[in-house]
């Protein structure tokens, strides 16, 4: 695990954030390619890694990495470029749910995985499995890999309580989530230091438990029988 970020490459973000703008990026352009490739070789290298513990079908660091040009034809905010580098990693097979997300800058860095946005059946079989067997959700949601590393649970909530459910279910607060996510920051010091690629792959591998739970309620029906 030899790869890592260079102190190179936040200044570049840094300098980014501060003079977003198409003149800027254009006299710069040689330090933003070499710190694109800085973060292709860290990617790739955390990607080989991560192929040691899971299946993941995302076949390169290119395939994973967001491009840096913002879409500004609906945004009220018209600066050209992200101020971070990111990426994610698709797990293999319709079986295997869930999915590895890591966003690299100045001043936010950090390592994501979860359900960001489940379709509408996923989202209520989700719930189901909340209401059915909340005690297995709080076991793994206070698992050693869970709350260690992440703490709680992320992600958008309705308003009141889902329907279908009611307002007093004991697994009120779980049911409220429409996106199921957790989320772990890093320090910029953290990020430059030669250990970060292995804290971050374990980062992610600490997200397995969350996963294979998921995965389970995800591929089966509520008496457990595999879906079609």
């Amino acid at each position: 695990m030899s790869a890592h970020i260079e102190k190179a490459t936040l200044q570049f973000l840094c300098e980014l954030a501060e003079n977003n703008n198409r003149d800027w990026f254009t006299a710069n352009k040689e330090r933003y390619t070499t710190a694109h490739q800085n973060i292709i070789t860290f990617t790739d290298s955390l990607l080989a890694e991560m192929r040691k513990h899971d299946a993941i079908e995302t076949p390169s660091a290119k395939e994973s990495l967001m491009r840096i040009y913002r879409d500004t034809r609906f945004s009220a905010d018209k600066t050209p470029y992200k101020t971070y580098f990111g990426g994610g990693f698709t797990r293999a097979t319709n079986k295997l749910r869930g999915g590895y997300y890591f966003q690299i800058s100045a001043e936010n860095t950090f390592a994501a995985g979860g359900f960001y946005a489940p379709n509408p059946d996923d989202l209520l079989r989700i719930r189901k499995d909340i209401d059915i067997n909340y005690p297995d959700w709080v076991k793994m949601l206070n698992s050693k890999p869970i709350a260690n590393t992440f703490g709680a649970l992320q992600g958008e909530k309705v308003a009141t309580a889902p329907k279908g459910f009611s307002k007093t279910n004991p697994a009120i607060e779980l049911l409220r989530h429409k996106q199921f996510y957790f989320m772990h920051q890093f320090t910029a010091k953290e990020v430059t230091s030669s250990s970060f690629l292995k804290e971050l792959n374990q980062t992610f591998k600490n997200l397995r438990p969350y996963f294979d739970y998921m995965s389970d309620v995800l591929t089966t029906d509520a008496n457990g029988v595999p879906l079609v």
